[in-house]
């Protein structure tokens, strides 16, 4: 319990935990109408990197299970980050698009979201298990899963691949939490191919709806699209 309190505290202090609908209108921090599904495509940027995870029971997985056959929304995170504007936000953002999926068909069925931590000491499966509990109050929406690393070891590959920079701060008791990090949020399609990479600037509810909804049109017009994940998975 005291855990979820302080996730909820979090998540208040970042304005984004309320339940405002995720199609809402323009706000202060996004001024602009967000672009019509379908009116644009998005590129491949890449292939996006496999690596060696555990779940929230510790179970072995690879990260190409959580980044194939469904539209992905991955968040790279760790639970000690107490700055409003980065970690906080982006699982906000990611707890908007459960819930908007909760009311959509078609986004739970087609739409994944992953959290995986860059704090493995720390964020062991059994305390990602505990964040879990963001989603079990929408059973029927789109899967969200809560994953770490073994050891850093396994991680800092996966950080590389994905160009996802941490370091440690001179003072680890700071306010903020003890990471330095910059906020990287990937969109993958179904197929396994990067195609947005959302940082604190552009991490809009409605723009990565829009996105998601542009690739699942794209898979109704390309049902069979192709990967080249070679030259980019980690090992």
């Amino acid at each position: 319990m005291k855990t979820i309190r302080f996730l909820s505290a979090l998540l208040a202090a970042g304005a984004i935990a309320s339940g405002e609908p995720a199609d809402s209108a323009r706000t202060a921090e996004h001024d602009y109408d967000a672009p019509v599904p379908g009116s644009y495509t998005l590129p491949v940027i890449k292939p996006a990197a496999d690596g060696a995870l555990l779940d929230t029971s510790g179970k072995p997985l690879r990260l190409r299970e959580l980044t194939r056959s469904r539209v992905t929304v991955l968040s790279f995170i760790y639970t000690r980050c107490a700055a409003a504007n980065a970690c906080p936000y982006a699982t906000g953002v990611l707890l908007q698009l459960h819930r908007a999926s909760s009311a959509d068909s078609d986004l739970a069925k087609h739409l994944r979201l992953v959290s995986i931590s860059f704090d493995p000491v720390n964020d062991t499966p059994e305390r990602m298990s505990a964040w879990s509990s963001l989603s079990a109050q929408h059973p029927a929406a789109a899967p969200w899963h809560f994953v770490t690393t073994h050891s850093q070891t396994e991680l800092d590959p996966i950080l590389t691949a994905y160009g996802q920079a941490v370091d440690k701060k001179q003072n680890p008791l700071a306010p903020t939490g003890p990471l330095n990090h910059t906020l990287r949020v990937f969109l993958v399609d179904s197929a396994g191919n990067i195609r947005n990479i959302y940082s604190s600037g552009t991490l809009d509810v409605r723009l990565v709806l829009a996105d998601v909804r542009t690739l699942l049109l794209e898979s109704i017009r390309d049902p069979a699209p192709t990967a080249n994940h070679g030259s980019h998975a980690t090992k």
